[in-house]
């Protein structure tokens, strides 16, 4: 059928709208057996789960990157009464853009949904940038950090600038997020393995898991350099290193010790 300028110019519309509309907000096949609100947030993708008994302080934790892979800590986390958010701003890269996203959902989710003040921090892989470029900017928010083969410098990945395989592609997305160079990018510092020097300061318990063969996001140039600083201001890291094991997958086949891990932050009470 041809479509011209009129009413049925505008039930073309319409259809499109809802059409598109079906496809980003698809119900959700990870969390079955938990409530689920799925929705656009200031234009992002953006998900809720909510735990089938609430713990009584509203714990939650927020997850960065790689929305339902491994679950196993977020599932945990829901039977212990957590709630587990989400908000996809991966093409940001950690920007201030995303940081700012991450102040409006902040502030959406605790007063929609009267989430704890502070919360456990999630970042998978590039998910590494948002975590720490949000809590260096809001320690007093955050409880503790977990991160899975997390991005620690823009210049290992995506820009492949040392010995990881990089990514053309995403490294072009990322310079223009940030408003950089491949000269200028070198002297920039707003980045996890320079900035989480405030998480240390503030106190903030982080720990990494990681694979020894992670070709992508190499350990020597992201999370044992930010281990380093982070010791060497005094904060506390802990490592767990899974031999043979490259960027996938992520997390541990029993998440206990990281559960654990975050329990004992929130000082987690049955």
């Amino acid at each position: 059928m041809k479509y011209i300028k009129g009413k049925k110019t505008t039930s073309l519309i319409l259809i499109t709208t809802v059409l598109i509309s079906l496809f980003a907000f698809r119900k959700d096949t990870v969390f079955t057996e938990y409530e689920i609100k799925e929705f656009s947030f200031k234009g992002h993708d953006a998900k809720i789960v909510f735990p089938n008994k609430p713990n009584p302080n509203n714990y939650w934790i927020w997850r960065a990157r790689f929305w339902g892979h491994e679950p196993q800590v977020d599932k945990a986390l829901l039977e212990k009464g957590f709630h587990v958010a989400f908000i996809d701003v991966s093409n940001l890269f950690g920007n201030h853009e995303a940081v700012e996203l991450w102040n409006e959902f902040y502030r959406f989710c605790v007063s929609e949904y009267g989430f704890n003040q502070k919360v456990v921090l999630e970042g998978m892989s590039r998910g590494g940038l948002i975590v720490y470029n949000w809590a260096s900017k809001n320690t007093g928010k955050v409880f503790s950090i977990y991160a899975d083969a997390p991005v620690c410098d823009i210049k290992s990945w995506p820009g492949g600038m040392f010995n990881g395989d990089g990514s053309p592609e995403a490294w072009e997305i990322c310079l223009k997020a940030y408003n950089l160079d491949t000269l200028s990018v070198k002297t920039f510092d707003d980045i996890p393995v320079y900035n989480c020097v405030h998480v240390a300061k503030a106190g903030i318990p982080v720990m990494h898991v990681y694979g020894d063969a992670d070709t992508v996001v190499p350990y020597a140039e992201n999370t044992k350099l930010l281990a380093k600083k982070i010791r060497g201001t005094g904060g506390t890291i802990e490592l767990i290193r899974k031999k043979g094991v490259g960027h996938h997958p992520h997390c541990l086949e029993d998440p206990s010790p990281i559960v654990d891990f975050i329990l004992n932050s929130v000082d987690y009470k049955e």
